[in-house]
């Protein structure tokens, strides 16, 4: 089948949908399903708030989705729930205005789903309802009567399952055809008792008289202010140059008054109302089956988060995929190193001996290859963190952190950032905007680098393969699978204790803010949509890091190029020892800052450069062994280090002590300028991003000069 364009033709039309929906729904897999590939990741104007959009053409007709932040309701709570939420209600008009709201629900759990669609179908906005993983509830023993939701609800009802793809055309074609108008109207709203409409009527005719909001909506605002206080502060301050302050406030004082003197306690009366609406919904629309197997998940909770086993189960887990990255993934990087080997021949034998040569060959094939090599097992960590995500385990494990987090002080809403940031701490550092507690936020975004991220694993890969010997414990995990495994725990040691120092110091004996998370049931892994965010990955690694990297290797040659002597040769001018260059002179004064640590000049370029990313450090290295040993194939970097000697006593110039030193380096500096750029903006001071890199630098260096001393003391 031909794949259509996303581009509209001229005389098409446009459709803003909005994709909405509690957390753990499947609001992903759909928003995924609908789009392809046809997909942007940027940041809503003004804030630091992931917007992630999408869009499918059906004929002329072009619909863009905009995935917006997972909510419980139209209180915000975090500056992810404010933007879904002023999107919805139309405070955002400047950045976007939505035709129809999509609403993901998971349809094994209709009860607490069902909560946010009844607010929103108050907007007056058209409203799809899309009941996913109906497989699910279909193994739980539900049995959802389509028609009575849609006749109850007054919108449409869309059965899907998303990872499958099942459902999913019904609900393009039904976005297509959708008559907006009509579709506004139908949508059924929260009825209450004539004394409680006596009640909210002031309010509602003053928000009628000041606002350009539908009767529906006003009634639904009035009912959210008369009770919530949360909910009345958050719009007062949206709307204190629209309304009289004080009036305002004495017309919810009123109606409250009222409902104490009719016995109705005002307190959550919008939350008891709503589910007792649902409950009546839900009772004439599912029924569940008597006959129902006990829940899986339950029993495996039992097991995998146990105090005791849980922990165990994990560091298995890892163990295994740690081992299986080292023992599958040599295959594929032998064939990305000779590929690039014979890249690099070929060049040879095209372009004249020269600068340009050089450049190509030592430079850009070398420094840039050397990296790429790592490819396969970045994407093998990233298919296996993918399956455990889809299958719900990662959401145990952030189970389990969240009583580590709590021991140093941080609640769980710390948790699920600390875990983004083993992919990237950049996203990982944005997600702290969910932590409501300005300090606790300001903890978890100065230990967030301490997780290993992705760009970390080629030199852990490049340190380990060269230095770390083969063996195994007990017939089964190899050393090498070991050391990773410890890399990343000691991250997680490191982030742990300084928020416990940060707690001390920052919050002075407060208690971490309450978190209570929800644990999705165990689901069968989509290889589709692993492999899609598989490929996302390889995309962004080749292409975001790989311009730095390609950057930085052309810099870098040429610092390590030039002087050159000005004896002519076959190339011009004869090529000076590295060490005399502008890198190896730059690398020789800081030698002796980090000659303690075990490191010598190359190390020390190293370091400098992979500042602008980490992986930079292994294209560093390869491009100085390349310009230091040209010939007419790249340098094979592991053993280019395992070979290299110390020039004054004819030893190996790097040990395994050195090796162990430079990997707890890499895992506890601040090594990335784009973490320090996100930092400062997400904290607005330049004073946090320093004091991490101060601290974290130096935590490194001492922690790196103690494991070289100590194994310079054992021999």
């Amino acid at each position: 089948m031909k794949q259509q364009s996303a581009t509209p033709s001229s005389t098409g039309r446009k459709l803003t949908i909005a994709l909405v929906g509690n957390p753990n729904t499947g609001k992903t897999s759909v928003f995924n399903s609908l789009t392809g590939l046809h997909q942007k990741v940027g940041n809503y104007p003004g804030v630091t708030v992931e917007k992630k959009t999408g869009s499918f053409l059906s004929g002329n007709t072009k619909v863009e989705i905009i995935d917006l932040p997972g909510l419980y309701s139209l209180v915000p709570k975090s500056l992810d729930d404010k933007i879904a939420s002023d999107i919805l209600t139309n405070q955002k008009k400047d950045i976007v205005t939505i035709d129809i709201i999509v609403l993901v629900a998971d349809a094994s759990n209709l009860n607490r789903n069902l909560y946010l669609l009844t607010q929103i179908m108050d907007i007056g906005k058209p409203v799809i309802l899309v009941l996913n993983m109906m497989d699910v509830a279909k193994r739980n023993g539900l049995k959802i009567d389509r028609d009575c939701l849609q006749n109850e609800l007054g919108v449409k009802v869309i059965p899907v399952v998303a990872k499958k793809g099942k459902g999913i055309d019904e609900l393009k074609r039904e976005i297509i055809s959708l008559k907006i108008a009509e579709a506004a109207r139908g949508a059924r709203h929260l009825e209450v008792e004539e004394k409680f409409k006596t009640a909210l009527a002031p309010v509602g005719d003053y928000l009628r008289e000041k606002t350009a909001y539908g009767p529906g909506y006003v009634h639904s605002l009035s009912l959210r202010f008369i009770s919530s206080d949360d909910a009345l502060k958050y719009w007062l301050e949206e709307w204190r140059d629209k309304l009289d302050i004080p009036h305002f406030k004495s017309l919810i004082a009123g109606a409250r008054k009222q409902l104490e003197s009719l016995d109705f306690n005002w307190h959550m009366a919008e939350a008891r109302l709503r589910y007792r609406w649902i409950d009546r919904l839900l009772a004439s629309c599912v029924t569940r089956s008597d006959e129902v197997s006990p829940d899986i998940s339950v029993k495996l909770d039992k097991i995998l988060t146990h105090s005791v086993f849980g922990p165990l189960i994990f560091l298995l887990i890892f163990a295994g995929i740690f081992q299986t990255i080292f023992s599958y993934a040599e295959v594929p990087m032998n064939w990305i190193e000779a590929g690039m080997s014979l890249l690099g021949q070929w060049v040879v034998h095209i372009i004249p001996a020269g600068l340009l040569q050089s450049l190509i060959v030592d430079g850009i094939i070398a420094g840039v290859g050397a990296v790429l090599v790592f490819l396969p097992q970045i994407l093998a960590l990233f298919f296996f963190l993918g399956v455990l995500e889809d299958t719900g385990y990662m959401s145990r494990v952030a189970f389990m952190m969240d009583r580590v987090m709590r021991g140093a002080g941080l609640s769980g809403r710390s948790v699920i950032p600390l875990l983004s940031s083993f992919a990237c701490a950049i996203p990982g550092i944005m997600a702290t905007r969910t932590v409501h507690d300005w300090k606790e936020r300001l903890i978890t975004i100065l230990i967030a680098p301490f997780m290993s991220c992705s760009a970390r694993l080629p030199v852990y890969v490049l340190i380990i393969g060269a230095f770390i010997p083969e063996g195994r414990i007990l017939g089964i995990v190899s050393y090498s699978a070991l050391t990773l495994l410890s890399l990343y725990l000691l991250g997680i040691a490191a982030a742990a204790g300084s928020a416990y120092v940060f707690k001390k110091v920052l919050k002075r004996g407060g208690t971490p803010s309450s978190f209570v998370m929800e644990l999705p049931p165990y689901r069968r892994p989509s290889l589709r949509w692993t492999s899609l965010q598989m490929y996302e990955r390889a995309k962004l690694f080749v292409t975001d890091a790989g311009k730095i990297i390609l950057a930085v290797t052309i810099v870098l040659w040429f610092l390590a190029s030039f002087p050159r002597n000005e004896t002519p040769s076959d190339d011009g001018f004869t090529k000076a020892p590295i060490e005399q260059t502008y890198a190896g002179r730059f690398g020789k004064t800081l030698e002796p800052l980090i000659k303690p640590l075990g490191f010598d000049w190359k190390i020390g370029i190293g370091l400098i450069t992979s500042f602008a990313a980490r992986e930079v450090m292994v294209s560093t290295l390869a491009t100085i062994y390349n310009l230091e040993d040209a010939d007419e194939g790249s340098v094979d970097l592991r053993q280019a280090l395992v070979n290299d000697k110390d020039p004054q006593t004819g030893k190996p110039l790097y040990t395994i002590w050195t090796a162990l030193s430079l990997l707890v380096y890499y895992v506890l500096a601040m090594q990335c300028m784009a973490t320090v750029a996100i930092v400062k903006r997400e904290t607005n001071s330049w004073r946090w991003p320093l004091i991490m890199i101060v601290y974290m630098t130096t935590m490194a260096y001492l922690a790196s000069f103690t494991v070289y001393h100590i194994g310079q003391l054992w021999g």
